[in-house]
């Protein structure tokens, strides 16, 4: 497994990369493995992100999960910048209820670049699962210019 880690506004993240493509965004520093032209390309992507310069990541995303973990992933990623979506939202696209989103939503495994953040409940904002919790999330959507519609 490689690892690199990027000190951020919302804490130190750190890329994991397995098999050519990025598995995991951690809320902590991790110094295993080796920083590769993929991780770095990663650090360099969220901190364009976190200075206001990048609208949407390009790299190559493997996260687990299931079937349906992974479609909702696809639709958190289809989420602009500076926009949210309610799980409502979502369910309704993939025809299921709104519940089983939210914790597909909590087990994103690349939180910032499969932007979970980006999606809220109705009328409040719902959980978050990254250290922090709601306050992150917050200066997520702060960051991007999305919190003050919601509020």
């Amino acid at each position: 497994m490689n690892a690199a880690y990027l000190n951020t506004p919302v804490g130190t993240l750190t890329l994991i990369e397995q098999d050519d493509a990025i598995t995991e965004l951690l809320w902590d520093k991790r110094q295993e493995g080796l920083c590769t032209a993929l991780l770095q390309e990663g650090l360099d992507q969220l901190g364009a992100y976190f200075e206001g310069r990048l609208d949407r990541f390009d790299l190559p995303l493997a996260p687990a999960g299931t079937d349906f973990q992974q479609q909702v992933y696809t639709q958190m990623s289809a989420i602009p910048k500076g926009e949210t979506r309610t799980y409502g939202d979502i369910a309704t696209a993939l025809g299921v209820p709104a519940q089983p989103v939210g914790q597909a939503c909590g087990s994103n495994p690349i939180p910032v670049i499969i932007p979970c953040h980006r999606v809220v409940g109705t009328g409040h904002l719902g959980g978050f699962s990254g250290a922090g919790g709601v306050e992150t999330k917050v200066k997520l959507l702060q960051g991007e210019g999305a919190y003050s519609l919601l509020i």
